[in-house]
């Protein structure tokens, strides 16, 4: 794939343009991982909760200065937008940071963009070992994935936030986030995995081990029995089925109740194959952030960065608002730069059939090809999806479709 051409200079041309951890895992026991609130606010159990979580995987957590702040006027807003602000700005420059980790979402991210000296940011962009620090999140976080990648040009990872009620209620989503950590994302395959009883039939792409420990992941973690993901040892220490991860003893992976065993619901809407880079996320802030320095010149953006696949998803939007969202990136054209369109999760929205049609209404006759219910979002059991890198989509007419990270 072409390589992007605005913000290259700096530290950020080292990485500008190809996908990182392939081969090596973002993480590793004992990095330093900055927690941070960017848009909404949280309560000290939530807080304390993921403090936990991401000490059980042997991270050593730092918390930002205004997590606990509170707007003295707007109550969505966790702290002001200048404490909010400076949070997300030192725990990316801090040259000890590896991952800077969103507590949760919500709303005002992107009330941050143009305060921000990315600049700054582009000359703090690696860790101290030269590879890419991480930014995690999804929801409201969209606007920092948008920006980060145009500004950046770094892969994020778009996934369910520790601070939020997937991680306390999902008896897959903390071990399936601790996946994509702590292992490579070189030939992993997205969304949800087949059921079992199409996983042997299913042919695997490209670097097919990994996606095939991916799909077991999920069977292995999901079981209606409510066990916990995890192997204990002697001393009471925990392994993350799937990941090689320890946790500490007393600290569930995979607490829960959640009897429903994620599997595959993806199907086609468009049939065709696309590669390319992998962008948007969230519908409200991808429409939001249309017309703003993220998304200028989104009818070159193809040009500019070679082939690309963009995803979607959305919560609590009644279907004429997502008509009116949609019309405004097809007027804006966004549409315009998309070799495929992945649709997520839409989570009290409309019934999934009415989305569907909508989406056809757009884009059935885009000559692209497009799929539903990719699970990422949302949903409850909601799997990771990286932003930024190389990824291929099959969508077959019959049968399931699937997407990976490529492995080159």
């Amino acid at each position: 794939m072409d390589s992007p051409t605005p913000c290259t200079s700096g530290a950020a041309s080292a990485f500008a343009g190809a996908s990182p951890y392939l081969e090596t895992a973002p993480l590793q026991a004992g990095d330093t991982v900055r927690l941070i609130a960017p848009s909404g606010p949280t309560d000290e159990e939530s807080l304390q909760r993921a403090i936990a979580q991401l000490e059980s995987w042997g991270l050593h957590v730092m918390v930002g200065d205004h997590v606990r702040a509170r707007h003295p006027r707007v109550k969505y807003l966790a702290g002001t937008d200048e404490q909010r602000r400076a949070d997300l700005v030192d725990a990316w420059c801090d040259p000890d940071t590896s991952a800077v980790i969103a507590l949760r979402g919500g709303f005002g991210a992107m009330r941050l963009l143009d305060g921000i000296d990315f600049g700054l940011m582009r000359d703090h962009a690696l860790r101290r070992d030269g590879r890419p620090k991480l930014l995690t999140g999804s929801s409201d976080i969209t606007a920092l994935h948008q920006a980060w990648d145009h500004h950046l040009s770094v892969a994020t990872l778009f996934c369910p936030m520790v601070g939020n009620d997937p991680f306390k209620n999902s008896t897959v989503v903390p071990a399936e986030v601790a996946s994509w950590l702590f292992e490579p994302w070189g030939g992993r395959e997205l969304g949800f995995p087949a059921a079992e009883s199409q996983a042997g039939a299913t042919a695997a792409p490209p670097g097919g081990a990994a996606t095939a420990e991916n799909r077991n992941f999920w069977c292995e973690n999901a079981a209606p029995n409510h066990t916990k993901s995890s192997s204990m040892s002697q001393d009471g220490n925990a392994t993350i089925a799937g990941t090689g991860v320890s946790v500490g003893p007393g600290v569930s992976v995979a607490a829960g109740s959640r009897p429903r065993h994620p599997v595959s619901r993806a199907r086609t809407l468009v049939p065709g194959m696309a590669k390319g880079r992998l962008g948007g996320g969230n519908l409200s802030l991808v429409a939001a952030g249309m017309g703003s320095p993220e998304l200028a010149g989104v009818r070159e953006a193809r040009a500019r960065y070679g082939p690309s696949i963009l995803m979607l998803e959305d919560v609590d939007e009644e279907l004429y608002r997502l008509d009116n969202l949609l019309v405004q990136l097809v007027r804006g054209g966004w549409f315009d730069s998309a070799d495929a369109v992945v649709l997520g999760s839409w989570q009290d929205c409309a019934e999934i059939v009415e989305v569907e049609e909508l989406f056809m209404d757009y884009l059935g006759e885009a000559g692209i090809p497009v799929v539903s219910e990719m699970g990422f979002g949302h949903d409850p059991d909601a799997p990771s999806t990286p932003l930024g890198v190389a990824v291929t989509l099959e969508a077959p007419a019959q049968g399931r479709p699937r997407m990976w990270v490529d492995e080159t």
